[in-house]
């Protein structure tokens, strides 16, 4: 089931990605957008292999993470807090992977819920296993691999905030 399976869609762009320095171009991009703060919400959707964390990776480091940047498969969330830089804000990014979410209850007792309530950038990995809990992502980025592990990807904007942020994406 894809992220946008419910969710009319406003705008959509696809990408084609030859390689991983493509990837981590796109990334760039993303992070310098001042629309991106104070919070976004990007839904990540595709086959396992299909490059999610990949992406989510190039991003943190676009944004200025330094250090081992995990996979949050076991522990769900992982958050991470940007570095700050001469009269900005700070910045949180939250990483979710709910690839072994199963049980709601756990959506509570985490404190899901105030993560998303929270300002902050918010990216979640196999977003459909936490659907009905979920709010509607600004953007979904449905992830293809094609010949070669091209990556074939479709950005979809949900939200008037991610139209605003797909407006320079070419």
């Amino acid at each position: 089931m894809s992220c946008t399976a419910h969710t009319p869609i406003l705008e959509s762009r696809v990408l084609d990605w030859p390689d991983e320095a493509a990837c981590a171009a796109f990334a760039r991009q993303l992070a310098a957008l001042p629309a991106l703060w104070p919070s976004t919400f990007i839904a990540l959707d595709g086959p396992l292999g299909a490059g999610k964390t990949s992406f989510v990776r190039h991003l943190l480091r676009a944004l200025g993470v330094q250090g081992p940047i995990k996979s949050p498969t076991y522990a769900v969330l992982e958050p991470h807090v940007l570095p700050a830089t001469t009269g900005a804000p700070t910045h949180t990014v939250a990483h979710f992977d709910f690839f072994r979410f199963a049980d709601p209850r756990e959506w509570e007792e985490a404190g899901f819920r105030e993560v998303f309530g929270a300002p902050g950038l918010k990216l979640a990995e196999w977003p459909e296993k936490a659907a009905p809990l979920l709010p509607t992502p600004d953007w979904c980025m449905e992830l293809d691999v094609g010949e070669h592990d091209q990556r074939r990807v479709n950005v979809h904007a949900l939200t008037p905030h991610g139209r605003q942020l797909l407006a320079p994406i070419r």
